[in-house]
Parts: C-alpha cells; structure tokens; sequence
C-alpha cells in the first residue's frame, strides 16, 4: 500500500471523531442526560486508559524477554522503562500544570437576582453575569480541549499501528484497523463534547460551542490518527510507541478523574455507575474487530 493511499485511509479513520461532536451544541440537554453523556464518555475514556496501558506494557514484557534470551541489553530495558514512567507522569501532573496555568483567576460570582428584592439590572450587575458567562464558556472549553488532547495523543499510536502494517504488506490487517478505529473513533467525539452539554450561564443561557470550536477539537482529537498513520508508514520505534501510549495514558487518567467530580458533584452515584459501564462497554464493543485482528 503507497503511502498516499495509507494516509487517506487513516484520514478516514479519525475524521468520524466528528461524528459525535455535534451534541455540544444541543440547547436543552436534561441534567441527567448531561451527567449520563459525562459518565458515559468517562467509561470511553476508562477503556482506552486500559487499552493503552496493556500496549505500552506488551513492549516492556517483549523488551523484557528479549534481554532474558540475551538479544537485548539492561539499559535498553531501563530506558524504556524511564520513559513509561516519565510519559505516564507528564501526562497528568503536566496536563493538570497546563491547565493550572492557563486558568484565569477566580471572579466573584454573579449576584442573585429574583423577585420584588431586585427591580431592575444595574450596568454593573450586567457586566458581572457576562463576565461570568465568559469565565463558564472558557472552563467548559478548557476541558474538552484537555480531553481532546489526550484522545489525541491515543489516536496517534492507533494511526501508528495502521502505518506499520501498511508498510508490512499487511493489507488486510491495516484495512481491519481502519474500520474498527474509525468506530471506536466516532464514540471518543461524546468523550470530547461531554464537558460542553450543561453548563449554563448565570442569566440561564446555555454554554453553546461554535462551530469553529468544534472543528478545532475534532482536529485536536482526530488528526493525530492521520499524522500517527504517515510516521508509522515512514517509520516506527520502540520509544516512540511507548512514549505516546504513557502520554495518552496519564493524561486520560486526569480527565477520568475530572469527569467524575461532575456525577459527584450531581450526587447521582447511579448515574455515574450506569454511564461508566455502558461506556466500557461501547470501548469494548468498537474495539472488537481490532482484537479480532489479532492486534
């Protein structure tokens, strides 16, 4: 397979990202749809989490046993395993210094406005709610951005296995990845959004994502997959696998973590139980012409 034909092919595989974004700009989404759609891309997150964990563990356990029959040294062994737990640990403590950083300083909330008390919105009461509005629709679009990122450093080792076995020969194998990537890919877009589906403005106006918003994180999320096809077609490492699973790992380890204060924040443990396991279990079932692949 050329190399022109494996990059659009994995150009499809992570375009159906988009296919699931739109829901971020439904208008009126019930609390427990929200906090439904958030466990439920929570429960995405947490298979890929385990998905990429087990990929970069299989290169330490080959790496492992290939220094036992002798055809590896210790430091190649140790190297690699520096970079696990370097990868692993930049992708949450970095994201969460990232996001630290670019976090605005808090604004005093909006006042309360209601009844016979409050006649009429002063222009600094107005200019608190928009002031406030903005800081919401920036949170919000924080952390889809962060979630995006990490969807995307775990696309970009999916494109890789589709570059190495196109340039292998392995035609029918690179197709399977397609397809069942492009699945799974299209269930990680609820994962992005999630963040997006019920936040509300203090005048009660919902948190909607442009359009041009969602492109971006369709892009954020998706494109690594074509740009990890065209580096594996070119050429493939050790490090380079084990470098990028560790990253997707730590960082979707953060967001899991973020994506479950909002079920706890909503008390509805319920929901949070439901939504993780039917999540899991979409991970599973899209992933499953991938492990029928052998991969």
């Amino acid at each position: 397979m050329s190399f022109a034909e494996t990059a659009l092919l994995g150009a499809i595989a992570g375009i159906t990202i988009y296919l699931g974004l739109p829901v971020g700009r439904v208008r009126r989404i019930d609390d427990r749809v929200r906090v439904g759609l958030a466990m439920f891309s929570a429960g995405i997150l947490a298979f890929i989490f385990m998905d990429v964990t087990t990929h970069a563990q299989s290169i330490i356990a080959s790496t492992l046993h290939q220094f036992k029959n002798g055809h590896a040294s210790f430091g190649h062994v140790v190297w690699l395993f520096a970079l696990l737990a370097v990868g692993f640990v930049a992708g949450t403590a970095g994201i969460a210094g990232v996001e630290r950083r670019l976090k605005r300083p808090q604004r005093a909330s909006a006042p309360q406005i209601a009844g016979a008390a409050v006649g009429t919105i002063t222009a600094e009461d107005s200019a608190l709610i928009h002031a406030e509005a903005a800081m919401l629709r920036a949170n919000a679009l924080r952390t889809a951005m962060t979630i995006a990122v990490a969807i995307g450093l775990h696309n970009f080792a999916e494109g890789l296995a589709i570059g190495v076995s196109a340039r292998a020969g392995a035609i029918g194998l690179a197709t399977v990845l397609i397809v069942g990537f492009a699945l799974h890919n299209a269930t990680e877009g609820f994962g992005i959004v999630a963040p997006l589906t019920g936040e509300t403005t203090p005048d009660g106006a919902r948190v909607i994502p442009s359009w041009g918003s969602l492109l971006l994180l369709g892009a954020i999320g998706g494109g690594p997959t074509f740009i990890g096809t065209a580096v594996g077609h070119a050429f493939t490492a050790e490090w380079v696998s084990v470098v990028f699973l560790t990253l997707a790992a730590g960082s979707i380890l953060y967001v899991v973590i973020q994506l479950v204060g909002i079920a706890a924040k909503s008390k509805r443990m319920d929901l949070l139980a439901y939504g993780l396991l039917i999540g899991i279990i979409a991970g599973f079932a899209t992933d499953a012409i991938v492990t029928a692949a052998g991969v």
